[in-house]
């Protein structure tokens, strides 16, 4: 049985590090001249492709560390201070900078590059499937995990489609607004990852 609270943790850290509200002006600067219905393709490409990613880290991430020799609970750690690096770019707007270098390199196709990688599904979301993978071990987890991502992904694909209508709604302000809270709950959230590997290695009770 899965616990109803790390449903709602495992979402929210996913949403959290994935940030639609900070992504859509980049799909938005990315799609400039498309049509609706180009839009629409191009959104709905880049959540299949983030989508297969994480999942395959979500299901082989763990077994790729054991292969290599690293600890779950290292692992932990090392995501932990990851998202925590995350949350603080978050705060000081310097992810919303390099995000925009990387929309500079725009092909002709964003989908894949860089609205799928590394956009979507980034150094951050993959570690984030790892580590909650790494806590709910077994079919049923993974499975949860799977659905987990199938949610966050669906409310970014939401995202992306109302891009245009979002853009309007919040303006700049807004979206730094809302970028500032989620990089506060992120940093919190990271906290509790490297103190849940401190306590595994024994460091912390």
């Amino acid at each position: 049985m899965i616990d109803t609270a790390f449903l709602i943790t495992g979402f929210v850290t996913l949403f959290v590090v994935i940030d639609p509200i900070g992504l859509t002006p980049m799909f938005i600067a990315l799609t400039q001249g498309n049509s609706a219905q180009e839009r629409r393709r191009i959104a709905i490409h880049t959540c299949l492709t983030a989508f297969a990613i994480l999942v395959v880290f979500a299901l082989f991430g763990e077994a790729v560390l054991g292969f290599i020799g690293i600890s779950m609970p290292a692992f932990r750690v090392a995501g932990g201070i990851l998202l925590f690096l995350t949350a603080l770019e978050m705060l000081f707007e310097r992810r919303s900078k390099r995000r925009e270098g990387q929309a500079e390199e725009e092909q002709p196709d964003p989908s894949i590059f860089p609205l799928a990688i590394p956009l979507t599904a980034g150094p951050g979301s993959i570690a984030t499937v790892i580590l909650l993978a790494g806590q709910q071990p077994g079919v049923l987890g993974a499975l949860t995990i799977i659905g987990i991502v199938a949610v966050v992904l669906l409310v970014v694909l939401s995202f992306y489609l109302a891009s245009g209508i979002l853009e309007r709604a919040l303006g700049k302000t807004g979206i730094n607004v809302a970028t500032r809270l989620l990089g506060m709950l992120l940093a919190a959230l990271a906290v509790q990852f490297v103190l849940d590997g401190l306590r595994d290695f024994g460091f912390a009770s």
